[in-house]
């Protein structure tokens, strides 16, 4: 059975990115979630860009860029009042900087729409035995140092299911870049969440700060605050600090290929083809056009 096609939506709100732009980071985003995300956690999607929120069809799952988000951070996904999902994402004037936070929350959204998926495994903090891992693909290494590009637009790096394992084992594939390369750990300006039972407090284990890791109690949960969404509680704990690890953009970025600049570059070589091809093709219609038009004026004469 071929799996359910998720639709979401591209829409720009902010002065600062123009149609041309989100037209970019779309085909930028579908590519990803058709090429990287999809064959790996078997999910199907359609990402398409549209000029304002009216023009979005029933049925799509916003990724809205604004200027003002409404509070001090990068961006995060939230879920209205019928449970559906939709994503905030602060606006830049560096288009790498807001395409990799799109890119977030995209692949997040598209693994668990809901924000409540949690995994079992073992914990990462020593004596602690088996706990529910929050499920956020991006976030062990959401920091820009391990981004890469597609089409020239910088995306996020993600968690594969094998994150999970018990242990690592030679040739396995943690993080679709490869930047991970264990199981439950985390890359600098990244972090890890999990519900540990016996407590029923939510940890953390992140790399905000220093030259290590270091483990957080974050007590108990409040999904109120939330709207039900584990997700949207974490992300509201750690928003300033994923600002942070996303605003180095591309120049952190040793893993991306080339920029949308040098892709620019065989694009508009393909454009001027392509209008070449097509001048002849138009060409010869028109002369041919006029041709029959002459003599049909030679005819009535």
């Amino acid at each position: 059975m071929s799996a359910l096609i998720r639709q979401l939506a591209l829409v720009s709100e902010s002065s600062q990115v123009d149609m041309s732009q989100l037209m970019q980071v779309s085909a930028a985003l579908q590519k990803q979630a058709s090429r990287d995300l999809s064959p790996i956690w078997e999910i199907s999607a359609t990402v398409d860009p549209f000029a304002k929120l009216e023009d979005i069809p029933d049925g799509y799952l916003p990724l809205i860029i604004q200027d003002d988000i409404g509070f001090s951070g990068a961006a995060g996904i939230h879920l209205d009042k019928d449970g559906q999902p939709y994503a905030l994402i602060t606006a830049s004037s560096d288009m790498d900087t807001w395409s990799l936070t799109a890119s977030h929350e995209m692949c997040e959204m598209l693994v668990d729409p809901s924000g409540n998926r949690q995994v079992t495994g073992d914990s990462p903090k020593p004596g602690q035995g088996r706990v529910s891992f929050i499920v956020e693909v991006s976030d062990p290494s959401e920091a820009a140092d391990y981004a890469y590009s597609v089409n020239g637009v910088l995306v996020s790096d993600f968690y594969t299911p094998q994150f999970f394992d018990p242990m690592a084992a030679s040739g396995v594939r943690y993080s679709f870049t490869g930047a991970i390369t264990a199981p439950r750990t985390i890359l600098r300006g990244g972090y890890l969440s999990w519900m540990e039972p016996q407590s029923g407090h939510l940890w953390q284990t992140n790399w905000f700060d220093g030259g290590a890791p270091s483990f957080h109690d974050l007590g108990p949960v409040n999904l109120s605050s939330s709207n039900g969404s584990m997700r949207a509680y974490v992300d509201a704990q750690t928003e300033k600090f994923r600002a942070k690890a996303i605003a180095r953009g591309r120049v952190a970025a040793h893993m991306a290929g080339n920029p949308l600049s040098v892709a620019k570059k065989s694009s508009a070589a393909n454009a001027a083809r392509w209008r070449d091809e097509i001048d002849k093709l138009v060409g010869r219609k028109r002369r041919g056009a006029a041709k029959t038009a002459r003599r049909a004026r030679k005819t009535r004469r």
